[in-house]
């Protein structure tokens, strides 16, 4: 019973979600026992953010909230409202401290930081084992070495023993099951947007019909992989699960201080989300696509939610506002970004060797903030702590990777899309999440490297050479921890 709400019918996992973080409020709140209500609240470190559903209240009956394969979990159990739809760190120590290692997020074939010599038989064991997902929220990736390849793993480090150079361990954080109209790619590495893995790259022109056929068959590997079906889901549960995800808009709600950040003539949380237009390429800055007359000029003004707390009174709101003005207006010099500078496009265009420009140049989708096109980007992330790379990497692999045409090998973290299309250019390369709901998803970046906004703040300021004010740092994570 949860405020007057039974729950039943659903996952193991998803019943310790309810039961440990209980919503804050019902904005429309039936008391029905299959369904979580729309907009309800939940605590996170900057306020509250909610999940609003196009369909009304979530129905937790479903394929999404069902275990269709073998170890328990279901989609919910990675995707959850109190988390943007994707998990936290710190409700994943939750649930391990609740259920002593046992909840089904917990398992050896992907939630572990390496799948063989180790000892979840105690609860000592399990926090050893299961330590990446604790702390960072990383599940780790299996991928396979392509076989066609211009490259070769000359050797992997791995502090976990999962040190083989035929099948690369990464470790990555679940993206969120919410916002996905947004999407121009699906997964960190595109690998399911990609004709190398048989499903279908998003483009201006194939939008929304690949994005929609994308996800049916993520839900489909997400069961085999992650759940260990023996059996594919049917057509049927695969679009029952694309129908929930799809319907699902999660933004921060409420601030710290700031209170409904949709009051005052601001236009904040997950309502306005679902409504804002979007398409393919709606503001490409690069000319990635070919219908895009002139490329590096697009606006700039990426997010206009808190222009109506410009003049205000409140010291909260107006860093806030503050925070969306650097957004959008402070310009930095961009160098050194693989598919970016440098990179021939589709049309032949060729990206110049420097570029002045915003946050926007990759974060260009309005009021979302994510790449309106398919444009996996090498900005450092994946380096090891050294050099371009202030965030902390260490706990992660060291892959060195050499090009077989005999230039320099390179070492990272993660070798990223080059794993999905052979490609040397491609290491290090990952697409840039949609950036609503971050305040209840922490830690950042693909591989968890940033425990807090200001982290990421910190990185962008000291890989571009910004030159932020600490003011203005603190206002840039207001502004993101509003969204």
């Amino acid at each position: 019973m949860l405020n007057g709400l039974k729950v039943r019918n659903t996952s193991a996992s998803f019943l310790l979600f309810i039961i440990l973080l209980a919503p804050l409020t019902y904005m429309n709140g039936a008391n029905d026992s299959s369904a979580l209500p729309n907009l309800a609240g939940f605590p996170d470190p900057g306020g509250v953010v909610r999940t609003f559903n196009l369909n009304g209240n979530i129905d937790m009956t479903g394929p999404f909230f069902q275990s269709l394969g073998t170890n328990g979990r279901a989609c919910s159990t990675c995707h959850q409202p109190s988390d943007g739809m994707t998990v936290s760190a710190a409700h994943i120590q939750v649930r391990f401290d609740s259920s002593q290692g046992l909840d089904p997020i917990f398992r050896t074939n992907d939630g572990s930081n390496c799948d063989h010599n180790i000892n979840v038989s105690t609860q000592a064991g399990r926090s050893a084992a299961y330590s990446l997902l604790r702390t960072r929220g990383l599940i780790r990736v299996a991928l396979s070495v392509p076989a066609v390849r211009d490259y070769y793993i000359a050797s992997v480090i791995n502090p976990y023993q999962c040190s083989e150079t035929d099948v690369i361990s990464t470790y990555r954080r679940p993206l969120p099951g919410a916002n996905l109209k947004f999407l121009s790619t699906l997964m960190w590495d595109g690998r399911e947007s990609s004709s190398q893995t048989g499903t279908i790259p998003i483009t201006p022109g194939n939008y929304p019909a690949a994005l929609l056929s994308d996800l049916a068959h993520q839900a489909m590997d997400a069961t085999m992989g992650h759940a260990q079906a023996l059996i594919p889901p049917t057509p049927a549960q695969q679009q029952a699960i694309v129908a929930v995800e799809t319907g699902l808009f999660s933004a921060q709600a409420e601030g710290n201080g700031a209170g409904n950040l949709g009051a005052g003539g601001a236009n904040g949380g997950p309502q306005p989300v679902s409504q804002q237009p979007f398409f393919g390429g709606i503001n490409d800055p690069v000319g990635l696509d070919p219908t895009n007359p002139v490329p590096f000029h697009f606006n700039t003004s990426i997010f206009d939610i808190f222009d109506g707390w410009e003049k205000t009174g409140s010291p909260q709101r107006s860093a806030i506002a503050r925070g969306q003005a650097l957004f959008n207006t402070r310009t930095f010099t961009i160098t050194g970004v693989a598919g970016l500078n440098g990179t021939t496009f589709s049309n032949n265009f060729t990206g110049p060797e420097t570029i002045v420009s915003t946050c926007g140049i990759c974060h260009d989708s309005p009021n979302a903030g994510n790449h309106s096109v398919s444009a996996p980007l090498n900005i450092g992330v994946a380096d090891p702590p050294h050099g371009r790379n202030v965030l902390d990497t260490s706990y992660l692999p060291l892959i060195t990777i050499c090009p077989k045409n005999g230039q320099a090998c390179v070492l990272t973290t993660d070798p990223g899309r080059a794993l999905i299309t052979g490609n040397f250019a491609d290491v290090g390369k990952f697409k840039g999440p949609v950036l609503r709901g971050l305040a209840a998803r922490a830690p950042y970046f693909h591989n968890g490297s940033a425990q807090s906004l200001l982290d990421v703040v910190n990185f962008y300021d000291s890989r571009f050479s910004i030159g932020f004010t600490a003011q203005e740092k603190s206002d840039l994570a207001a502004f993101l921890g509003a969204l």
